[in-house]
């Protein structure tokens, strides 16, 4: 059901959507549909946040390595026709219901933010980051802010903006990310690292 969802959202956009669509396509009776899901948005928003949950966090031997490459992983979903159609679909229509909000928050962000609690404990265990604060609503705090900026970033460069997100512009993000706005007027053009 998912899947068909996803197939219908790219082919039919979200204005054409039915759950009478997704049944059909999915070989169901819509009254399948509606036990599970009471609204095509609930729909959509179950049906992108299983292709985020394929995200990993991939072991690159450093926390710049793994940055880079959930960057690169992250831009990998978001160039797949039914992600960016599905993304962009719910986060528009979230903007005027907060029920929506809460459910991508919780079904799509709140879930992805195992990555960054994961590649902390890597570097933490590489003893390239400190431990973790004593107080966790300050550790949940930062894993919410490096969260933000990360997927942010990918978000507005991938999706708003339409630029590639290559090697090149990975390195050059997590470079800022990790050593600050000082390291932005020091690279050269082309995304490469300053001499």
């Amino acid at each position: 059901m998912l899947a068909a969802t996803r197939a219908a959202l790219v082919e039919v956009g979200w204005s054409r959507l039915t759950m009478g669509e997704v049944a059909h396509r999915a070989g169901v009776a819509k009254t399948t549909l509606y036990r599970r899901w009471g609204a095509k948005s609930e729909l959509v928003v179950d049906a992108v946040a299983v292709l985020f949950d394929e995200l990993e966090l991939p072991d690159g031997g450093s926390l710049s390595a793994d940055i880079e490459g959930v960057v690169l992983s992250f831009a990998a979903l978001l160039r797949r026709p039914e992600a960016k159609t599905a993304l962009m679909a719910v986060i528009a229509e979230s903007t005027t219901d907060e029920a929506l909000r809460v459910r991508v928050r919780q079904a799509i962000v709140d879930r992805q933010k195992r990555l960054v609690l994961d590649g902390r404990s890597r570097a933490q265990r590489r003893g390239e980051l400190p431990p973790d604060s004593a107080d966790p609503a300050e550790t949940a705090r930062v894993v919410d802010l490096i969260f933000d900026v990360i997927a942010g970033a990918v978000v507005h460069r991938s999706l708003v903006s339409d630029r590639p997100v290559d090697e090149a512009w990975a390195r050059q993000f997590t470079t800022l990310l990790l050593e600050g706005l000082g390291t932005a007027s020091a690279a050269p053009p082309g995304g490469g690292r300053a001499p």
